[in-house]
């Protein structure tokens, strides 16, 4: 029987490898044998529900899953090999895939070599920093085992103690035959929210492709947001949070959700801001016409209030890049770009080639899936060879991206932001995406990942994107995942975790399958959240998870414990039927009124999204029904703001003015919260009543991630209007006195 990660080595995307594509129930399986195996591979067989009551996974859902970890489960037979490959699996290998340990702890290693020899196993610095350093064997003794007729043992060495943070090498040889994995040390706890505690923070969060001004080409872009940055650090604010913004297709059409991106490491040339290029200064009269009438052509897109246009603009921007990517460069600058790329290395060579290729290949293209065009291939290098010259361009939009992002980080610092732009990082990427084909070795075939049933989807989500194979990611040493996090933390001052809970556990949906028929996968949670802690630690930055939804009771605790803050929503926080005293929120998390998935505030207090979930067939019972739960609710949060003095008596009210108090009041809640940080939503700032994101809808029912900023009217607001806009500042002045400032 082959290893596991050479089984179905051939599978990716959507292909389903062998025991994936039918939905009948396995024929004569011990269940309990299946139990057993799914159990030695980390797959749930039953959960708790959001109803609080343990559902069991049904066996064939467990065949499939285990197919897509490359097991075979299809026959009794099948899974007692199975089974014993499992046991035997470690034996077979000289040292683990990976070793993550602590700062200060000294694991044990075992090394397996021929029963009898000798083994010598060093330590080898990072990046050749100082001399190797020689583990010790230890005086631990494990009987041999017979592995395909070799008599083999097992030598156990300690790590040396006090080895730096950082990714070492771990180097093993006897008799000639060596071998080496990653050691990665990683901070026992993440410290940069420390100085939080003292001095406790907040800041905006905002859907930057939402934000304009009135130099924007239609979308809000980089140099938007440190314009943004520089408001708001000006009126005291920590940082801004903004959207993931990973790359998206290439070219239009593209994907609205930034929570559906092509690749999480990269970024989207879309938020580019063509006038801060500095070689648009030098193009020859013609060429500068050109973009000029390609500006004119979409800037009165900034005019629409009801929704933006992403193909338009993005087109006009890749026709003006392109002009810009021919302009000569200075020796310095094309000195900066050279470096750029090579210190990116191969990933974003493999990316760009993805881009190039995707110019003009559709995402169901038998390309995609075809074994011998995978990355590295002759096939995929003879296309890397041809497309050199668009390989170029998209390294080069890399390149741009990341100057303009470092300059709206240096911005928000020189603002005196504390953290400065907190990026998001979303759950995984699109199934068709750059990432689903460069780092196919590294993701599980045939299922996506999702949710199980719940209130809110009570047939539950499935997100179509392709999970983190756990054995295959440790086979790499975590290196996809480490340079996915040293990008987005490049510039930034912090990460939000979508869905942080997926390091510890993922409901994976195999193809063919309804949403509710998945099961829940485990991932080494100390070794993701580990190597997530160092790369934070490396930039200096804050790591917030949002850690909503069903998830373990410990998991808070672990995740405190390790210095990483968690999310509060203020509709989400409650005692029984009553709002959660503000004194019992968590201490290490980021408190807000609300999120991206709900209303803004204002449109929340009016119920306008009982309204909008009545008219798009949403809801489950009558809107009347809804609409006095609801009233109920907000009853109970008026009633607690009343009982702190932070409302007078009469409730929210209709009039903007009544609105606008009672959105201070409920910040003003927040502040009385001991997390150490705020969040304060830019649309609650100026009266958006609009949702971004109405959960359970396609682009046919609700334009979801393509509403502009707004007033409460519905009329664009501009980023170059705030500082005069009386709401935005009552609001920012009131978070910042209620903390003391």
């Amino acid at each position: 029987m082959k290893a596991p990660d050479q089984q179905y080595a051939q599978f990716s995307g959507t292909q389903r490898p062998p025991g994936a594509g039918d939905t009948a129930e396995p024929a004569s399986v011990d269940r309990d044998l299946l139990r057993r195996l799914a159990d030695a591979h980390g797959v749930g067989t039953s959960f708790h529900g959001w109803d609080g009551l343990p559902h069991s996974v049904a066996p064939g859902t467990l065949v499939k899953v285990l197919a897509a970890l490359g097991v075979r489960a299809d026959t009794n037979e099948l899974i007692k090999a199975a089974l014993a490959e499992a046991e035997l699996a470690p034996w077979r290998r000289m040292l683990p895939p990976a070793v993550v340990l602590q700062h200060g702890e000294t694991p044990l290693v075992p090394v397996h070599v021929p029963d009898g020899a000798t083994a010598k196993v060093t330590v080898l610095p990072e990046s050749g920093a100082g001399e190797p350093v020689e583990a010790v064997q230890q005086d631990v003794w494990v009987p041999p085992r017979d592995v395909d007729g070799v008599p083999t043992g097992r030598a156990t060495f300690a790590v040396p103690e006090g080895l730096p943070l950082g990714w070492h090498t771990l180097h093993a040889e006897s008799d000639g035959i060596t071998a080496e994995c990653a050691l990665v040390v990683v901070p026992a706890r993440l410290n940069t929210a420390d100085s939080l505690v003292e001095r406790r923070g907040w800041g905006l969060s905002t859907q930057l492709y939402s934000v304009r001004s009135k130099r924007s080409w239609g979308i809000g872009d980089f140099a938007d947001l440190a314009d943004l940055a520089a408001l708001s650090g000006e009126r005291g604010a920590d940082y801004v949070l903004v959207n993931p913004l990973h790359a998206a297709e290439p070219v239009p059409p593209v994907q609205p959700s930034p929570y559906s991106p092509s690749t999480r490491r990269f970024f989207n040339p879309l938020y580019i801001r063509v006038e801060a290029i500095p070689e648009l200064a030098y193009l020859k009269p013609r060429k500068r016409a050109t973009i000029d009438r390609l500006q004119e052509q979409v800037q009165g897109l900034n005019a629409d209030a009801e929704r933006l246009d992403r193909n338009a603009v993005f087109a006009a921007k890749l026709q003006t890049l392109e002009l810009l990517y021919h302009a000569r460069r200075s020796p310095a600058r094309q000195a900066a770009f050279e470096e750029f790329c090579r210190s990116s290395g191969p990933g974003l060579d493999d990316f760009a080639l993805w881009s190039a290729i995707r110019e003009d290949l559709a995402p169901e293209d038998p390309l995609w899936m075809d074994p011998d065009c995978a990355v590295g291939s002759p096939a995929a290098e003879a296309l890397r060879e041809k497309l050199a010259h668009r390989i170029g361009f998209h390294r080069w939009l890399q390149w741009i991206c990341d100057e303009q992002l470092e300059y709206a980080q240096q911005t928000a610092r020189r603002a005196g932001m504390r953290l400065g732009v907190v990026h998001d990082l979303a759950v995984g990427v699109d199934l068709s995406s750059a990432d689903a084909w460069t780092l196919r070795g590294v993701l599980a075939p045939g299922v996506s990942v999702g949710a199980p049933p719940d209130m809110y989807n009570q047939q539950g989500q499935d997100w179509n994107q392709p999970p983190w194979h756990p054995a295959r990611l440790a086979e790499a040493g975590y290196a996809p995942f480490r340079n996915m996090l040293s990008t987005v933390l490049r510039h930034a001052g912090g990460i939000r975790v979508d869905h942080i809970l997926g390091l510890f556990r993922l409901w994976w949906v195999p193809a063919g399958n309804s949403p509710r028929d998945g099961a829940y996968v485990t991932y080494d949670h100390n070794a993701l959240i580990g190597i997530l802690a160092l790369e934070a630690q490396r930039a200096g930055a804050v790591v917030i998870g949002e850690d909503l939804g069903t998830f373990e009771p410990w998991v808070r605790d672990y995740l405190a414990d390790r210095g990483i803050l968690g999310t509060s929503i203020l509709w989400f926080e409650n005692d029984g039927d009553s709002p959660l005293p503000p004194e019992r929120y968590r201490t290490q998390a980021l408190a807000s009124v609300n999120t991206h998935d709900l209303p803004p505030t204002a449109g929340y207090l009016a119920g306008d999204h009982v309204a909008l979930r009545s008219r798009l067939g949403l809801l489950e019972r009558s809107e009347a029904e809804e609409r006095a739960d609801h009233d109920a609710t907000l009853e109970k949060m008026m009633g607690l703001l009343r009982e702190r003095g932070l409302l007078p008596d009469g409730g929210v009210g209709d009039d903007h003015g009544s609105e606008e108090r009672t959105i201070e009041a409920l910040h003003r809640l927040l502040a009385q919260t001991p997390s150490i940080l705020l969040g304060v939503a830019l649309v609650d700032a100026v009266g958006e009543r609009r949702v971004q994101n109405q959960p359970g809808t396609t682009e046919a029912l609700y334009p979801n991630w393509q509403v502009p900023l707004g007033d409460p009217a519905g009329k664009p607001v501009f980023i170059d209007d705030l500082p005069g806009n009386a709401r935005f500042n009552s609001l920012l002045a009131a978070v910042s006195e209620s903390l003391g400032r």
